[in-house]
């Protein structure tokens, strides 16, 4: 990379003087200009370049030297032509792309002034342009393109490793590798890396660098922390055994604990309890060691309790004030609780409002909590110090808070706006509460509640002052944007658009809140222009609309395309429209968003660029072309076309399985079906995770696994198959698991989930703390149930927790979950039995509620005892409360209807509650809709547009006779989320009568209209469909196509099945293939390649592949972070 650069260098200045032809003396060349010449001669071109770039900083280039160097070349018999010199580079070029760890050897054979000259111009220099003579290069550029580069990043920061001390004073080496580090993956720094660290620095040097690793302390593995941790130790013991002349018995003084920084959780408890208690007192003492203390996120109980017994025995009061403000994290494992005041016991609490930060042993400090709680309201009521309890209000009851006077919650404000962890019930009682007591919903006092303004009901902003809501959503409300309620967003922005003009209105709905918007609504503003799209989050059919609007009013596309959200609406005609030149100027737009566009608009995109340029084409884009594109993809065009692809998601580019399998093949066909280091794995990028099950087993070294390992855990989608093969790789890396270090276990991760029951109990009793921890963090889909059986089976037999089994059941022998229990196991409850959950305590319940409502794996006999358990606590059903149901969540889904009916279903929001669960029965969703009608009071012809959003999937229950009663005007606002339901046949049919009848007659609909209706469009009969224009077809959403009928789906034309796009194609099912015929197939297999090819090009067998694509050296549109900028280089020195 970096080295063809300097090639293309000395090229410019043989180009300029070919012309001498060794007329000229070389006896006047400098002595570093011949040296330079020398090395070219010798193929050494990084230490030519190099050599030129010191020339030129500390001497005048004149315009003679090209021609003196080319005078040399003759009188060194080395003749070189443009063309010779073309193929030499060019070779060069080639064996680097194939061998990207080449830049690290080229890097090893430079000398000391060679890598000071490289480190001057790469990391010093604040020059933007070198220039030589009439040649100027953009060093922007080529520092970017490095530090972007597969293998280039990772050369930088070996050979900054290995010849940085040794060629510069050791502050400049410590400043240099903190900016490699920083652009680069701190994933370079393991632990073979870190061991060869020098462990002779100078001390203010040793301090400097190491204040650099504790910066990036969560960025690196666990391995690599306590590798880190130990080369700390290392210099640090060095240091005292040389300086200090004490009888202490440990190397640990209060300036090393500054020093180790986050880093004094890896030192040993043995260790802790040796340090002298002066030097303890004297830490305590220091100004930041609160702040160093409140970053200790990792630090085990064990440890902490250890810290708190050693500052204890040095002097400070534990039970002092001012000493509980300096322990940091600690406070979340204090335990000396006994004859504690509630003075203390406040102080803690509010010290503890920062546990949550912890990395795992929140059951712990859930514990702690309680009991600082009761100790803190000895002799009070919960209303007069609701406002000194911190977060652990969060602890709460909801009948607790449901006792609350008004007034206390509005006294306490200003504390529990600062909680976090809140469960939805929770929200809902205090918000009530605060309202109640302020009487007028404001801005100033909404600005107040924090995240309890998500509990505002869906009624009360429908009701506020239009003026003031308008402040609330670009105050208040724009964080938590994203947790209200489908029902509260609707609410809020019927009342901003009904109470004002639209073009303010629309203007000033910002962020999210936009999204909402419908697309009838949008069609009524005729004033938009580029900027009042900006910092607008847009749907898909929205941005369709908006593109081709601003599009008739601009006549520069980048002013559209520079803002990313538009991107989304871009059309395949409107980018087959662009000038060739405007579309290659402008295609860095879509480089940069590729996660914006969908897969047939890069399919649309692919076709463009290869009409416009088909030797400067992405190599990406051929993967979303049909698979013969991808045929001339071999020798020295295959590491190109890695990097690109690797740099892409691959299942977003290709939904296709089969298209996806062929592009696989070309990849493995490129890797020679090995991955011998981790170059090669920098090259693959996210590909990594797409590689075969036999590729991981057999192809991928145990070098370049441990490189991998890092990207794999990443990965979104895994197959089993190459889960296994990850597992195997990993005990050969790292040994049977019984030998597992913590370190290890933590940074394997999920993975932990494949391995064997027995090897699982090993580390779950090696390593509680660390399993727990991996259970909670890791999303469900990775954990087995083998797994998350071994973790309920460990904490379930552990002795720590304290049950208390329901005494009004027959509880005798049976193990009834605690409260530890419950918060320990997250997922893993699921594996309670049902005599277990009976014998739950009701106080538990109450307690956890909410907790396990959240449980997807509880079964439904579970949940029935679950619900049983609910009607014990808190009687009759006509008495339960909204944030009862609430907080049942899944729990919920037990109710019968003739339970669902005795509820109080009269607020939208308990609806929009109940609407979250995906799972209910059409029966109990009739059941729902029924409550809600009659408890409301309403009839479905009254129903406002944010009474539809919070039924959501619910309004499928409804008769085809109440669907014609509801009004258009609410239907239309809200249309796009009816868009997202899954809702039967004959509804879908009547919803799209009112789609017509805000939209108009179905055979006028365009793509932002037929994107924003979803599923609706699913409802259209055959003859519509018939009606349909073949350009419409990729806008429908895949969820559409899915439920269009069989005998409907056949009837589309073949032109119209070829244009579904891949997307679309993709996810047709076997049922309506099956009523396809043989030109309909080919259609769709049509669609599926991604191919421009017409029907009747298909028949014939005239699709071929007409051109060949032959990659030129030629980049001038080549996407970034390619080392191919190289090859622009080269040209731009041949043309110059």
């Amino acid at each position: 990379m970096y080295k063809n650069l300097k090639i293309c260098l000395l090229l410019l200045l043989m180009n300029h003087a070919e012309a001498a032809n060794g007329q000229m003396s070389d006896k006047d060349l400098p002595p570093l200009l011949q040296k330079a010449a020398e090395e070219v001669i010798a193929g050494k071109y990084l230490n030519a370049f190099l050599d030129i770039l010191h020339f030129q900083g500390t001497n005048v280039w004149t315009t003679d030297l090209p021609k003196k160097i080319m005078a040399y070349f003759h009188a060194q018999n080395a003749i070189f032509t443009i063309n010779s010199l073309q193929m030499s580079i060019k070779n060069y070029l080639e064996n680097l792309l194939y061998r990207p760890k080449q830049l690290l050897s080229d890097f090893q054979q430079i000398n000391h002034q060679q890598f000071q000259t490289a480190v001057k111009y790469l990391f010093r220099s604040k020059k933007k342009h070198f220039e030589l003579g009439n040649i100027v290069l953009d060093l922007d550029m080529i520092r970017e393109r490095i530090f972007q580069s597969p293998g280039g990043n990772r050369t930088l920061f070996l050979i900054t490793l290995e010849k940085c001390f040794p060629a510069l004073s050791s502050m400049e080496c410590v400043d240099i590798l903190s900016q490699v580090l920083r652009v680069s993956s701190v994933s370079y720094l393991q632990p073979d890396v870190i061991r060869n660290l020098p462990k002779d620095l100078q001390q203010d040097t040793f301090r400097n660098l190491s204040a650099v690793f504790k910066d990036l302390y969560d960025k690196t593995t666990a391995n690599a922390r306590r590798a880190l941790y130990v080369w700390m130790k290392q210099v640090l013991q060095k240091s005292y055994v040389t300086n200090e002349l004490n009888d202490s018995t440990s190397w640990v003084s209060a300036e090393n604990l500054w020093i180790l920084g986050r880093y004094m959780v890896h030192l040993p408890l043995e260790e802790i309890m040796k340090i002298s208690l002066n030097e303890m007192r004297l830490f305590i003492s220091y100004d930041n060691a609160t702040k160093q203390l409140d970053t200790v996120y990792d630090i085990t109980p064990e440890l902490a309790q250890a810290f708190l017994e050693r500052i204890n025995s040095s002097g400070f009061d534990l039970r002092n004030t001012s000493t509980i403000y300096r322990l940091g994290l600690l406070v979340c494992f204090y335990d000396n609780m006994e004859q504690m005041d509630a003075i203390v016991a406040r102080v803690l609490l509010h010290q503890m409002m920062k546990c949550n930060q912890l990395r795992g042993f929140q059951a712990d400090v859930h514990k702690l909590k309680a009991q600082l709680l009761d100790i803190a309201m000895q002799n009070q009521t919960l209303n007069d110090t609701l406002g000194s309890l911190s977060d652990a209000v969060v602890g709460l009851t909801s009948s607790q808070l449901d006792f609350l006077s008004p007034e206390a919650v509005h006294n306490a404000i200003s504390t529990l706006n600062q909680v976090s962890g809140w469960a939805k019930s929770q929200i809902m009682i205090l918000s009530s509460k605060y309202l109640t007591y302020e009487k007028v919903l404001s801005f100033y006092n909404i600005s107040q509640m924090g995240a309890l303004v998500t509990g505002i009901s869906t009624q009360s902003f429908y009701s506020m002052n239009p003026k003031e809501l308008f402040q609330v959503i670009r105050g208040a409300l724009s964080q938590y944007a994203s947790d209200l309620s489908p029902a509260q967003r609707q609410g809020i922005l019927s009342k901003m658009l009904a109470s004002r003009d639209l073009t303010s209105a629309v203007t000033d709905i910002q962020g999210a809140f936009f999204k909402e918007v419908c697309l009838s609504d949008l069609w009524k503003e005729t004033g938009f222009n580029s900027s009042t799209v900006k910092e607008k989050e847009l749907r898909r059919s929205q941005a369709l609309f908006l593109y081709e609007l601003l599009s008739k009013k601009t006549s520069a596309p980048a002013d559209l395309l520079s803002i990313g959200q538009l991107l989304k609406g871009v059309t395949c005609q409107q980018i087959d429209h662009m000038s060739t030149d405007s579309f290659l100027n402008n295609f860095r737009f879509f480089d940069k968003n590729l996660q914006l566009l969908s897969p047939y608009q890069v399919n649309c995109l692919a076709w463009k660029f290869w009409k416009a340029s088909k030797t400067s084409i992405p190599p990406f884009l051929l993967s979303v072309l049909p698979a013969q594109y991808l045929e001339s993809i071999s020798g020295t065009f295959c590491v190109p076309f890695l990097i690109s692809l690797g740099k892409t998601e691959l299942d977003l580019l290709i939904p296709n399985l089969h298209k996806k399998y062929a592009v696989l093949q070309k990849v493995q066909e490129c890797l020679n079906g090995s991955i011998s280091d981790e170059y090669d794995v920098d090259v693959l990028g996210n590909l990594i995770c797409h590689l075969p099950p036999a590729v991981i087993r057999d192809g991928l070294s145990l070098r370049a696994m441990a490189a991998a390992f890092h990207q794999f855990r990443v990965c979104r989608q895994l197959s089993h198959e190459q889960k296994t093969e990850i597992k195997h790789k990993l005990t050969e890396l790292h040994g049977t698991p019984k030998n597992w270090t913590a370190q290890t276990t933590q940074d394997v991760g999920p993975f932990v989930a494949l391995l064997a029951k027995d090897e699982l109990t090993v580390l779950t009793e090696k390593f509680p703390g660390t399993i727990l921890k991996i259970a909670k963090m890791a999303q469900l889909a990775s954990l087995s149930e083998e797994f998350l059986s071994v973790v309920f089976e460990s904490v379930r037999n552990s002795t720590t927790s304290i049950r208390t089994p329901d005494p009004t059941a027959d509880c005798t022998g049976v193990t009834a979950p605690s409260s530890d229990d419950i918060i320990k196991l997250a997922e893993a409850n699921a594996f309670w039995s049902v005599r277990e959950l009976q014998c739950l305590d009701t106080d538990t319940f109450t307690k956890n509620v909410d907790f396990l409502g959240s449980v997807v794996g509880f079964n439904r006999s579970q949940l029935m005892v679950l619900k049983e358990k609910a009607k014990q606590v808190w009687g009759a059903l006509p008495g339960w409360k909204s944030y009862h149901v609430v907080s049942l969540g899944r729990i919920a889904l037990a109710f019968n209807e003739s339970e669902i009916e005795a509820l109080d279903l009269s607020s939208v929001d308990t609806i929009a509650a109940l609407s979250q669960q995906m799972e209910w029965t059409l029966v109990q969703a009739k059941s729902i809709l029924k409550g809600f009608l009659e408890d409301s009071g309403q009839t479905v012809s009254g129903l406002k547009s944010f009474d539809l959003a919070g039924l959501g999937a619910n309004l499928c229950a409804l008769n085809i006779s109440d669907i014609k009663t509801i009004k258009t005007t609410e239907f239309s606002a809200v249309i796009a989320r009816v868009g997202l339901l899954p809702c039967r046949t004959p509804v879908l049919e009547e919803f799209k009568k009112l789609a017509e009848s805000v939209f108009g007659i179905t055979a006028g609909w365009n793509s932002s209209i037929i994107h924003e209706i979803g599923t609706i469009a699913a409802g259209l009969n055959g003859k519509e469909f018939k009606a349909l224009d073949k350009d419409v077809m990729p806008y429908f959403q895949p969820t559409a196509i899915r439920h269009i009928p069989d005998e409907v789906f056949k009837e589309l034309s073949p032109e119209q099945i070829a244009n579904l796009g891949p997307e679309n194609a993709a996810v047709v099912v076997e049922s309506q293939r099956k009523h396809l015929n043989a030109l309909q197939l080919q259609s769709l297999q049509l669609a599926l390649d991604g191919s421009r090819a017409s029907v009747q090009d298909a028949q014939t067998g005239a699709s071929t592949l007409h051109s060949t694509y032959t990659p030129a050296l030629n980049c001038a549109h080549f996407p970034s972070g390619f080392s191919i900028w190289l090859c622009a280089l080269f040209i731009l020195c041949l043309t110059s």
